[in-house]
């Protein structure tokens, strides 16, 4: 959903984007790239940072893009152009979606350099990539069914999606370096602190550097649209969406003028009131679910059409599928609907 209180953020670089195979200069060493996808949300941006690793310089790259010819190509054409001449150094990947940790095998492999990310999205990464957890196939097909998807051909399409993370992650870095709440990487000349966010991913790894003023979020904060907060099948009772409120409220210690890189949209500066509006939208959608399960027991896929007011494709159907049942867990485990499995098999929550 579209931002409604977008005028509360400014966009210093106005409406200026890089094209396929560009990198834009944002601060002395800090360069923007703008990778496609293939869904509604048609782009990831990733960073290059100016980096020195063991008397070597060159480049940390932040993100990666899916594992697709166009993102490889993207991506020589910016190695060509926009590396002056250096090496990559190292791999910063924030959390294990495909979108960010597509193509690190084949960067790690291309500049024989290390992968750094959290042990638990680096283990995930490595799970999902041989076996699709949480996206598709079976065991995904049955979780949206006890929770109403009743649909024969969506589930069919779920069922035939267990390809779905290989497909876009084919390999996973043999290994890595580990990145933690709270640790600082110096890149360059600037040190950049580790912030770990739950609820979007297991545990999410944002970077904030003091002396730039700088936070690139990954998925954490974004401009436009709303993090997706999902209860996938592997964790069925899951509450990852009061993660990831505690999460957002951990990060208004950072200073209010914060410049902020998200993986999607523009970089923009309102950091505490974009937080603010990311917990008033969950709140609103909590008080509306309630209102909902006090009319009548209510099913996941019953709350759709409240939810997510535009026609949704399957893809966007399975991440509102899982942010549904996010916004019952909550309720349901902080004691504000109960939950009950009915004679179908379907999970209905009351007020």
């Amino acid at each position: 959903m579209a931002n409604p209180r977008e005028s509360e953020l400014t966009y210093p670089l106005g409406d200026v984007l890089p094209g396929p195979g560009e990198a834009l200069d944002l601060l002395p060493g800090l360069r923007w790239v703008r990778m496609g996808l293939p869904f509604a949300l048609d782009h990831i941006n990733l960073w290059l940072l100016r980096d020195a690793i063991d008397g070597r310089e060159g480049w940390t790259i932040v993100d990666c893009g899916i594992h697709s010819d166009a993102t490889k190509e993207n991506w020589e054409r910016v190695f060509a152009e926009r590396l002056d001449g250096l090496p990559v150094l190292r791999v910063i990947v924030t959390h294990f979606h495909p979108d960010h940790m597509g193509l690190a095998h084949w960067l790690t492999e291309r500049w024989q350099c290390r992968l750094w990310i959290s042990a638990t999205d680096y283990q995930l990464a490595k799970l999902a990539s041989s076996s699709t957890v949480g996206m598709g196939g079976e065991a995904a097909a049955a979780f949206f069914g006890s929770h109403g998807l009743s649909d024969p051909a969506a589930l069919d399409k779920i069922r035939g999606r267990a390809s779905y993370y290989p497909s876009m992650v084919p390999a996973i870095p043999a290994t890595f370096r580990r990145l933690m709440d709270g640790m600082t990487v110096r890149i360059g000349d600037h040190d950049w602190r580790c912030l770990v966010g739950y609820g979007h991913a297991p545990e999410h790894i944002s970077l904030f550097s003091e002396t730039l003023g700088v936070m690139i979020s990954g998925d954490m904060v974004l401009p436009r649209i709303s993090t997706n907060v999902s209860v996938v099948d592997v964790e069925p009772e899951a509450d990852p969406l009061q993660l990831y409120l505690d999460s957002l409220a951990r990060l208004t210690v950072l200073p209010a003028d914060t410049l902020v890189l998200p993986a999607h949209g523009k970089p923009f500066r309102g950091l505490h009131a974009r937080i603010d509006q990311l917990q008033q939208h969950h709140q609103e959608r909590l008080a509306e679910v309630i209102e909902a399960c006090a009319a009548k027991p209510c099913q996941a896929a019953e709350l759709l059409p409240m939810m997510f007011r535009r026609p949704l494709d399957l893809h966007q159907t399975t991440f509102a599928m899982g942010e549904a049942v996010a916004h019952l867990n909550r309720l349901w485990l902080g004691g504000q609907l109960r939950r009950s499995l009915d004679a179908d098999g379907v999970y209905r929550f009351s007020a």
